[in-house]
């Protein structure tokens, strides 16, 4: 029986399965399915919390916790068309990102109701800030770092986003913005 699992296996390595082979494999417990089930969606699940969590370790918890849903659910035999594995998969990066944001609106009306009453007054903590002086630090710096500061914070772009619009890589922008961060900090006096 060893032997015919493992030429199964060879074979399957060979031959892609479509999307409702697969899920039939992992119901039986295959675990070379399993890993093709992360090989594929993985990349997916990461893109779809990057681009509505727009937080890179929030896309990869995100892929995670998606994954080990998925996966436990296809062990169970849970899912009815086997064939529509992607829509699942994707029904699923939907409604644990609104859970997530659920359970961030709840902690903010929690700390809104009790937060007072934990810490003191909200503004007993928090930094004021001074506009004019940000203002002031902002168009000091280079017009390159001062557009990625613009385009990734006051339009809420991605690295790739403002990469693509400034004609430089991802990783670039990074840097960029790492050094622009730094030099605000500084011409503001903040500490870490």
């Amino acid at each position: 029986m060893a032997h015919s699992l493992h030429i199964k296996y060879v074979l399957m390595a060979d031959i892609e399965l479509n999307d409702a082979d697969l899920v039939r494999q992992i119901g039986l417990g295959d675990p070379e399915a399993e890993g093709e089930l992360f090989r594929r969606m993985a990349p997916r699940i990461r893109l779809y919390g990057l681009r509505h969590l727009r937080d890179s370790h929030g896309a990869d918890d995100l892929t995670q916790q998606v994954l080990i849903t998925s996966l436990e659910a296809l062990r169970a035999g849970r899912l009815r068309e086997p064939e529509k594995l992607a829509s699942f998969v994707l029904g699923t990066c939907r409604m644990t990102v609104l859970d997530l944001r659920r359970g961030a609106q709840r902690k903010e009306r929690l700390l809104e109701q009790f937060g007072a009453d934990l810490y003191g007054s909200p503004q007993s903590f928090l930094p004021s800030l001074d506009h004019d002086r940000l203002t002031r630090c902002v168009q000091n710096l280079k017009e390159r770092e001062r557009a990625v500061v613009v385009l990734t914070f006051y339009d809420e772009q991605t690295a790739a986003d403002v990469g693509s619009s400034l004609g430089v890589s991802e990783a670039n922008v990074r840097v960029i913005r790492h050094r622009a961060i730094h030099q605000l900090r500084d011409c503001l006096g903040v500490t870490l």
